[in-house]
C-alpha cells in the first residue's frame, strides 16, 4: 500500500492541460453506462456551517477505483483554515485490497472540480468568449479562473462576492495576470457584461435571474451540490437554450435541476444530454453564438476515481510516498 500526503501529490499533480483528457474520459464512461456510481452519502453539520460527502465510482475495465471523503466547512477561513478538506482511498478492482491512501486534504477534489469547469467552458461557451464573471471569491473561485484560462483567452474578469475581504484577497492574488479585474456592484451588473459566468458559492437563495443574462452566455453552476443550495433561479433551467447536468440522477436530487423540479418548472421525467454526451458528440451542445447554456456541476465519484488513479500512478512512478 502506498500512503501519499499532500506534499507528495502537489509535486506532480497540478492544474494543467494534462488533466483535461483524464476527466473527460471519466465523464464519457459515465455517459456510456460503463460506470457503477452509487448515490452520494452526505452528513450536514449545520451548527458549524459544514458538510461531509462520501463519493465513489468503479469504471468497467479499470484495475482500481476510489472512495472519497470530502468536507466543506465554510466558516473555516475565519479560523485561518481552508474551507475544504478530505482524503481518497484507492482499491484494487479485482480483490478490494487497498492500493493507496491519498491524504490530499481536499486538494484533488478542488483540482478535479476546477478541471470540470474548464471542460464545461471548452464545450459549451463561445470560442471567442473573453469576459469572465465569477460569483464567489473562495478557493474554488480562484481555481475555476486558473482552469478556464487553459481553454479560453480571458481579457476581463467581473467579480462579485458578499465578503469584501475575500474580494480584496482574490484581486491581490491575480496581480501577476495581465487581466483587467472589475469588482461588480451586484450579480445583475456582473451578468450584463460577462460572456461566461461561474457560480462558486454555498448560497441557499438564487443569485442569478434569467432576465439578467445576455445572449450567448455560458453559465457553469458548481456551488449547488446539496438539496438546500441554490445559485440560479429555477426558471433559468427551462428558459435557457441548453441545460447540461454532469449526472442527471445527481442534479435531480442535489443540483440546480432539483429546484426546477421541486417548483414544477421541469418534469422529473425530462431527459437532458449530460456533459459526457456533449464531450462524445459536441453537436449536442451549443447550436449557435446566441444560445444561453447552463452546466450544472454537482461533482461525481467518477471524477474522483479518475484523478486518484492518475495521482497514484504518477507518484508511484516517481517513488513518492510511504510504502507499507
Amino acid at each position: 500500500m502506498l500512503i501519499l500526503k499532500k506534499k507528495d501529490i502537489i509535486q506532480h499533480v497540478n492544474l494543467n492541460k494534462d488533466l483535461i483528457p483524464i476527466i473527460e474520459e471519466a465523464f464519457k464512461s459515465l455517459s456510456n453506462g460503463k460506470t457503477v456510481m452509487p448515490p452520494i452519502m452526505r452528513i450536514d453539520i449545520e451548527k458549524n456551517h459544514g458538510e461531509s460527502d462520501v463519493k465513489a465510482a468503479y469504471v468497467e475495465g479499470l484495475d482500481s477505483f476510489a472512495i472519497k471523503i470530502a468536507s466543506g466547512f465554510f466558516d473555516n477561513p475565519k479560523l485561518g483554515l481552508p474551507s475544504s478538506n478530505g482524503m481518497m482511498v484507492l482499491l484494487d478492482s479485482e480483490t478490494g485490497v487497498i492500493k493507496s491512501i491519498l491524504l490530499d486534504e481536499g486538494y484533488l477534489t478542488d483540482t478535479r472540480t476546477a478541471i470540470a469547469g474548464a471542460i464545461a467552458a471548452k464545450y459549451l461557451s463561445n470560442e471567442d468568449a473573453s469576459n469572465l464573471g465569477i460569483i464567489g471569491a473562495g478557493i474554488q473561485a480562484r481555481l475555476q479562473l486558473k482552469a478556464i484560462l487553459l481553454v479560453r483567452k480571458i481579457n476581463k474578469i467581473n467579480l462579485w462576492a458578499r465578503d469584501k475581504v475575500k474580494v480584496d484577497e482574490f484581486k491581490d492574488s491575480l496581480k501577476d495576470l495581465n487581466i483587467d479585474i472589475n469588482i461588480s456592484e451586484s450579480c445583475e451588473d456582473l451578468a450584463s457584461s460577462s460572456d461566461i459566468i461561474i457560480t462558486t458559492t454555498p448560497s441557499k437563495k438564487p443569485l442569478l435571474e434569467f432576465d439578467w443574462i445576455k445572449k450567448g452566455t455560458h453559465i457553469t453552476a458548481m456551488g449547488s451540490d446539496a438539496e438546500q443550495k441554490n445559485e440560479l433561479h429555477p426558471a433559468m433551467i427551462k428558459l435557457c437554450d441548453k441545460y447540461i447536468p454532469d449526472n442527471q440522477p445527481q442534479t435531480t436530487i442535489l443540483g440546480e435541476l432539483h429546484h426546477a423540479i421541486k417548483e414544477n418548472i421541469i418534469s422529473p421525467d425530462h431527459k437532458f444530454d449530460d456533459l459526457g454526451s456533449i464531450i462524445i458528440d459536441p453537436s449536442l451542445g451549443r447550436k449557435n453564438k446566441e444560445d444561453i447554456t447552463i452546466c450544472d456541476l454537482t461533482g461525481t465519484g467518477v471524477q474522483d476515481t479518475a484523478i486518484a488513479r492518475y495521482t497514484y500512478n504518477i507518484c508511484n512512478e516517481n517513488n513518492l510516498g510511504i510504502k507499507t
